[in-house]
């Protein structure tokens, strides 16, 4: 396709499955792959696209994403998980497996993903503020997303000579399964497709361009903010 490839890992639902959405129309041939391969089959066939179910941060796994998707022009790294509590009353195998999934694949998918690259190709994270500002509750995960942030940022100046734009792209909760509605404090959500659209604009830049950052965040206030939810739920007041 016009393109090229695109990989979007965490393709099978969320903000994965609305980037792919995106990338679709704008004429790649998007791979998707996630670990469960019915979401995974039924995400593709709606959007047109081809799928590989693998494990991200498993090597001997995601080599079947690179053999289906060859050079790839494209990477949006999505897949990952939300889960843990506070450190008192969280098992350290936990934070394995939070780590595993969120970081340990970021570092698995680059790795197999970037050597295979060529000049005008680019690298898309998708991150979590919470990894700018750790979240009480939230340790492994925090620290998984903060693990990403630097990596990005180290990678970044690493393939810059060879023509590859890494992007981080950092937005606050977004409305997808792995947010409860109903628990947690205060918030204000942003949509999948608000992030899929900044990755639009991000694959929609001059090679020549960087822009190693981007935070966004839903507004909380005014005629386009959504309504909040949360175990605490409130309009802020024109003061804050």
């Amino acid at each position: 396709m016009g393109r090229g490839t695109a990989i979007v890992t965490g393709g099978s639902g969320g903000i994965g499955r609305a980037c792919a959405r995106v990338l679709c129309e704008r004429d790649y041939d998007v791979v998707l792959t996630a670990r469960r391969p019915g979401p995974l089959e039924a995400a593709a066939k709606e959007l047109g696209a081809r799928w590989v179910a693998a494990d991200c941060a498993d090597e001997d796994s995601f080599a079947a994403v690179m053999e289906a998707a060859g050079e790839p022009t494209l990477l949006v790294h999505a897949a990952g998980v939300l889960e843990g509590t506070f450190v008192r009353g969280q098992d350290a195998d936990v934070f394995d497996k939070v780590l595993r999934a969120n970081l340990r694949s970021t570092y698995v998918v680059t790795k197999a993903v970037v050597p295979q690259m060529r000049p005008g190709a680019r690298v898309i994270y998708i991150s979590s503020t919470a990894g700018l500002k750790g979240m009480p509750g939230l340790t492994a995960y925090s620290a998984s997303k903060a693990g990403m942030n630097a990596l990005a940022q180290s990678l970044a100046g690493e393939v810059e000579r060879d023509g590859i734009a890494v992007h981080l792209l950092v937005p606050a909760p977004v409305r997808t399964d792995m947010i409860d509605p109903d628990q947690g404090p205060t918030m204000w959500l942003l949509e999948p497709e608000d992030v899929a659209s900044a990755v639009a604009w991000l694959d929609s830049l001059p090679p020549r361009v960087v822009v190693r950052e981007l935070v966004m965040r839903s507004v909380a206030t005014g005629p386009f903010a959504p309504e909040p939810v949360g175990s605490h739920r409130r309009r802020p007041s024109p003061t804050g």
